[in-house]
């Protein structure tokens, strides 16, 4: 799931603008960015399971800042 996960954020930054204009085009743009950082943050998640329940956390920490 998270290797899918990363594929998809790869996938959104990969994807072409459709040929559009004005305001469509902006948010065409900022749909992928939010689909990107979702994905992205998905990717980058550390999954577990335990007795059924997948918990997936995400260290929003700077890098500087983690342990």
């Amino acid at each position: 799931m998270i290797a899918r996960f990363k594929e998809r954020a790869a996938a959104v930054r990969k994807r072409p603008l459709p040929p559009v204009a004005g305001e469509e085009r902006q948010q065409f743009i900022a749909q992928a960015n939010t689909d990107f950082q979702d994905f992205a943050m998905i990717g980058d998640a550390e999954a577990t399971l335990e007795d059924g329940v997948l918990t997936l956390r995400i260290d929003l920490r700077p890098a500087d800042k983690r342990s």
